[in-house]
Order: C-alpha cells, then sequence, then structure tokens
C-alpha cells in the first residue's frame, strides 16, 4: 500500500537517519547507567554531556543551562510551575496568551486553584499578540510571562525579544514554548531575551519523549521531580540516555542545516499555497503571511466541513484539522477562535505542515489532490 504523503511535520517529525545512527549504540551495547562510577557509566555520562553541549551550542547557551526532560510538556510544567512556586512571595500574577498550547494554557489554569492570577492576552487577526498590551498587563505583582516563540497551527512568530525586553524592565520572568519554532527558525535565547525556553524532541527529528528546558543561570526555578538529583539537581531521574543523545544529534543538525531547510521549507509551503490559490481562488491564509513559520500553511475553504475535506483526501494527503464538525456542532480550534475567523471559513481550515524530507513532486501531488476534493466538494454543496 502506498502511504498518504505526510504533510503534518508540526505534528511530529520522522527521525533524521543521523539521529538513528547517533542513538544506535546506546540501542546496542552502551547500557550503562550514565551515574555509575564504574566503566559502564563512562560513555554514557559523556555522551549524555556531549548532547547537553548540542543544545546549548543550537541555542546559544551555556551547556549548563540545559535540563532534559520528557518532552516539550514537561519543559512547559517544569517553567511554569517552577517559577511560580520559586517566586510566590514575590507576587502571583502570570501573563500568557490565548493561542497557547494546552501544555502552557492547562497549566496556569491548574495554578489558578491555587490562587493564582492569570491574563491571557487577546491576538489580531494573523494570530500576533500586542507588545502595548503585553506592557499595559504587567502589574507589579507579575512574576512570569509566557508567550509562544511560533503558534503550532498557524505559524504566527510573536515578538518574543520586545516583549522579553519588557520583561527584564519590570523584573518579570520570561519564558518561551519554542516547540515548533526549533529548526525553523533562528533560537538563539540571548538574541530572544528569554529566560526559559522548552523544546520537543519529536519536533526536531528526533524521538518522542525527550526534551530540553533552557533555564538562564540568573533564574532559580522549584525543583521539578525529586529523588537523586539528577540534571542539576533540578530533574530528578535516570537519564534517558538512548533519547538524549537522539535529541542533541538533532539539535546539532537543526544548527548545522537551518538556513539550507528554511529555504527548502518556505519554497515548498509557497508552491502549495500559490497552486492552491490559481486553482481554487477564494481560500483563506490565516496567520501572519510574513511574520510565519517557512513550513507552515493554514488555510480555510469557506462553507466547507473539514471532516468532508480529509475524507476526500486522507488516502493521499496526511494533513491536520483546524475544526471538528459534528451532525449538529462546529468544534473551532482555539487559535482560529481567538483570531477572530468567521464560522464559515473557519469550519473548512486544513493545517499543512512541510519538513525536510518533504519533496516538489509530493507537494505538487498534494495540491493535485487537495483541489480536485475542494472543488468535488464545492460541487456538491451547490
Amino acid at each position: 500500500m502506498v502511504q498518504p504523503i505526510y504533510l503534518d511535520y508540526n505534528g511530529t517529525t520522522p527521525h533524521d537517519k543521523e539521529v538513528v545512527d547517533a542513538m544506535q549504540p546506546f540501542l546496542d551495547k552502551e547500557f550503562g547507567n550514565p551515574s555509575s562510577s564504574h566503566w559502564y557509566g563512562i560513555i554514557p555520562k559523556k555522551a549524555v554531556e556531549n548532547a547537553r553541549r548540542q543544545v546549548a551550542g543550537m541555542l546559544g547557551c551555556d551547556q549548563q543551562e540545559i535540563v532534559f526532560t520528557s518532552g516539550g510538556t514537561e519543559s512547559n510544567n517544569h517553567a511554569i510551575m517552577g517559577i511560580a512556586r520559586s517566586y510566590r512571595k514575590k507576587g502571583n500574577h502570570i501573563i500568557t496568551s490565548r493561542i497557547e498550547h494546552p501544555a502552557v494554557l492547562e497549566v496556569c489554569r491548574f495554578l489558578e486553584s491555587f490562587g493564582f492570577e492569570t491574563s491571557y492576552l487577546p491576538v489580531d487577526e494573523n494570530g500576533l499578540v500586542s507588545v502595548p498590551d503585553v506592557e499595559k498587563t504587567i502589574r507589579p505583582e507579575t512574576i512570569l510571562i509566557t508567550i509562544m516563540h511560533a503558534n503550532n497551527e498557524v505559524g504566527t512568530i510573536q515578538p518574543v525579544e520586545q516583549i522579553a525586553e519588557l520583561a527584564r524592565e519590570r523584573g518579570v520572568v520570561m519564558h518561551t514554548d519554542a516547540a515548533q519554532s526549533i529548526g525553523k527558525i533562528a533560537a538563539d535565547v540571548n538574541r530572544l531575551g528569554v529566560d526559559l525556553l522548552s523544546i520537543a524532541g519529536h519536533k526536531v527529528y528526533a524521538p518522542k519523549g525527550v526534551g530540553a528546558l533552557y533555564i538562564r543561570q540568573t533564574v532559580k526555578p522549584e525543583k521539578f521531580c525529586h529523588g537523586a538529583g539528577q540534571e542539576m539537581g533540578l530533574r530528578a531521574g535516570t537519564e534517558n540516555v538512548l533519547e538524549i543523545v537522539g535529541l542533541g544529534k538533532a539539535c546539532e543538525i537543526a544548527a548545522r542545516d537551518l538556513i539550507k531547510n528554511m529555504e527548502h521549507m518556505k519554497m515548498l509551503r509557497d508552491r502549495l499555497h500559490d497552486w492552491l490559490i490559481s486553482e481554487l481562488g477564494q481560500i483563506k491564509l490565516n496567520g501572519h503571511p510574513d511574520k510565519r513559520l517557512p513550513n507552515t500553511l493554514s488555510v480555510s475553504f469557506k462553507g466547507l466541513a473539514v471532516d468532508r475535506i480529509l475524507e476526500e483526501i486522507g488516502l493521499e494527503v496526511a494533513a491536520s484539522a483546524g475544526a471538528a464538525c459534528h451532525s449538529d456542532t462546529v468544534e473551532v480550534s482555539h487559535v482560529l477562535r481567538a483570531m477572530g475567523v468567521p464560522l464559515e471559513w473557519a469550519k473548512g481550515t486544513l493545517r499543512f505542515s512541510v519538513g525536510r524530507m518533504t519533496t516538489v513532486d509530493q507537494i505538487d501531488k498534494a495540491a493535485y489532490v487537495v483541489t480536485s476534493a475542494v472543488k468535488k466538494l464545492n460541487r456538491a454543496s451547490r
């Protein structure tokens, strides 16, 4: 059976061959515990520290500022809950946006049950947070601002540098969820000015179940997991050596090939968009037209239900829906709702996200499949 063309790289990525090759020794023979004092722990320990250097090299930080986690969700939890608990005496106010990933929004909601307050900032029609809105929302008791680097659904890149500058001026800790931006755009922590930054391995061609959290040395979140004191005492538990090695290699590749990959993905994204416009005419681009991830294309087809589009293309193209249409209701994503996308457009929203392995031939075939499906559904709805 021929597999569908994969255009859901924002959902997860395949494993890079270089990543698999780097991991192989730790699957075959290097099984030792990196905390062991004997011979079997030497190579695993060196491998973990090398991976820490690779992640730090990509972010432009010190290797001791990198803590390995089980993924982006844990990294976000550690950053937000760790700062909230550690800075509780200073204040109880957190600022975030309405379009964050649930791994941020749900943590903030959880903290509200313990007396913390959260301000959920609106976004404009392009999915952008307003820097003046952030400034107006900061209060004396604000301890944390958490705004994603780039949105997973529509790709809009947030003004993190300007927000971080505001935070620094006001003595507020700044966190960004960079799960979607790593490997797609530059994410130097000093240029961004952030104090904490979250990474998810499976978004950057590394395995699922591994991630990292950058923590600036001047920031002291409460430890996330208590135990034997691994990861500088912040995250106890025997290290997941196999996948940490994979994440390190993936970050090295991301930094090494960033410009080439950005250009490749943008070319493919725009080729698909241009084809859809030329064949279908009236479609709606979601997300900022310029300040957007080079691989992400969210488009809406007016008057159609995305479930029906996916039924038509599902055997040939794998993409992601922006809404779920049931017999009597339509569940539009919280991101599209926050952007104010009208229902007649929002319910027909697809997200296509290309990757390093995507080819021109795949894009051309996918464009043909999607346009044929939309034309068929439009005819049937008349």
